[in-house]
């Protein structure tokens, strides 16, 4: 079921998936019409004659009209979204790109003006005018009618769509909200239930075989299949632990988990095990939490840039994670043994917590910010805002960690004593 999962997700990555669907659709759509056309012999008359085309050469330059205006368009529509993709890429960083690649909207228009195109080709080879013979598809042609009115008013659609989606306070909302529905079901929660209790100690010695597994192709951690790692764990009566979480980069010949069992391990298992882990050149959202959070610092980072220099932007993604930091301080992070129905340890993976979630939030912000009073200053008021919803002593401690580092980067770096005495005032309010 996760490799289904994943393999779904990575066609709502492409963006051909989409479009390639609306073109079988309009094939589809197109014999269908042909075919109603056939068996209704539908002739219009009074009002409906302005609707219907009434003659063969008329119905063949509607058609004809349709399908090169739909094709000129499809360009204009590709050529926008490429100019759109190099600006997304240049200014808020390439691992945006994705983002503009799930853009169903984008995917949907391209895929009605090339779908149009070909349904309007196979309506019009199917138009004859024999001696004796002539098959007019009036209904074809005003189904293709309607579907270019949709298509100019898809393409304004698409104009306003696409000029507000470059603006950075959207792309930050957005990649917000996709952080938020990452955060929802954090890896490895759904496989298997955790320990009873206290979590199960592990001694490797009461195990009298153990196998390394290792890497086969390198790359970017991007799945594991947890449920069926669970399942032959349960029927080969194993123990695995797994050394890397996904979005790890793991090198071809690396270890990867290590197997026990007090029985022999059998090399078709091994090969098994290798299977559930699908690693890839690129890192994606699917099962990393933290995908989205480096998104975010990618978009602030650059726009702490000397080339760019908009630290309100900057300020925005901040903000943006200090909601998500504040919403993870209410989450119970998953335990990384993970057992069977029966309660016995099966699973024991490598897993996030808080503290590596609020380093991957705000070092980066921080080190890149340094030399920015502004950026130092409103990190300041989001570990006040966080220590106000942390909620035990691991929580407090990691905010206390960025507090005083934040501190020291003031007192290094501030050159106006008055900034450095707005921090200070902040920081000590904490205390």
């Amino acid at each position: 079921m996760v490799k289904l999962r994943y393999i779904w997700e990575e066609l709502n990555s492409t963006f051909w998936f989409v479009p390639t669907l609306l073109l079988l659709v309009a094939v589809l759509a197109a014999f269908g019409f042909i075919y109603l056309d056939g068996v209704i012999q539908f002739s219009p008359s009074g009002y409906w004659r302005f609707l219907f085309s009434g003659s063969v050469d008329s119905a063949r330059t509607i058609l004809s009209t349709i399908a090169s205006a739909t094709v000129g368009i499809a360009g204009t529509v590709f050529s926008i979204t490429l100019v759109v993709l190099t600006l997304a890429t240049s200014q808020l960083g390439a691992r945006l790109l994705q983002n503009f690649m799930y853009d169903r909207l984008n995917q949907v228009v391209l895929g009605t003006y090339v779908s149009t195109y070909v349904y309007c080709l196979i309506v019009l080879n199917s138009i004859k005018q024999e001696e004796g013979s002539v098959f007019l598809p009036v209904i074809s042609v005003l189904a293709a009618l309607i579907v270019s009115v949709f298509g100019m008013v898809l393409l304004v659609v698409f104009i306003h769509h696409i000029s507000v989606s470059i603006q950075s306070n959207k792309v930050v909302a957005d990649i917000a909200s996709s952080m938020l529905k990452s955060m929802r079901h954090l890896y490895p929660d759904g496989i298997g239930p955790e320990p009873d209790n206290a979590p199960v100690e592990f001694i490797p010695e009461h195990f009298s075989h153990h196998l390394d597994v290792k890497v086969k192709d390198g790359g970017y951690l991007k799945s594991v299949d947890g449920e069926k790692l669970m399942e032959l764990a349960t029927e080969k009566d194993l123990v695995i632990i797994i050394r890397s979480k996904p979005g790890a980069y793991l090198v071809s010949g690396e270890l990867l988990c290590e197997v026990y069992s007090n029985a022999e391990i059998d090399e078709k298992a091994a090969k098994k095990v290798v299977e559930f882990f699908i690693t890839g050149k690129v890192r994606s959202a699917f099962q990393d939490a933290e995908f989205s959070i480096h998104q975010m610092v990618e978009v602030a980072s650059r726009a702490l840039s000397p080339g760019i220099n908009d630290p309100h932007t900057a300020i925005a993604c901040i903000d943006n994670l200090t909601s998500v930091m504040c919403y993870l301080t209410s989450v119970k992070f998953p335990s990384g043994q993970r057992c069977d129905e029966e309660g016995n340890l099966r699973l024991i993976a490598k897993v996030l917590d808080f503290s590596g979630m609020m380093q991957a939030a705000f070092s980066q912000i921080r080190q890149y910010g340094e030399d920015s009073p502004t950026v130092i200053i409103r990190m300041m008021d989001s570990m006040a805002t966080l220590r106000k919803f942390a909620t035990n002593s691991e929580h407090r401690s990691s905010i206390q960690k960025h507090t005083d580092m934040l501190l020291r980067c003031g007192e290094r770096s501030f050159k106006e004593k008055c900034d450095l005495e707005d921090l200070k005032k902040r920081y000590f309010s904490m205390q």
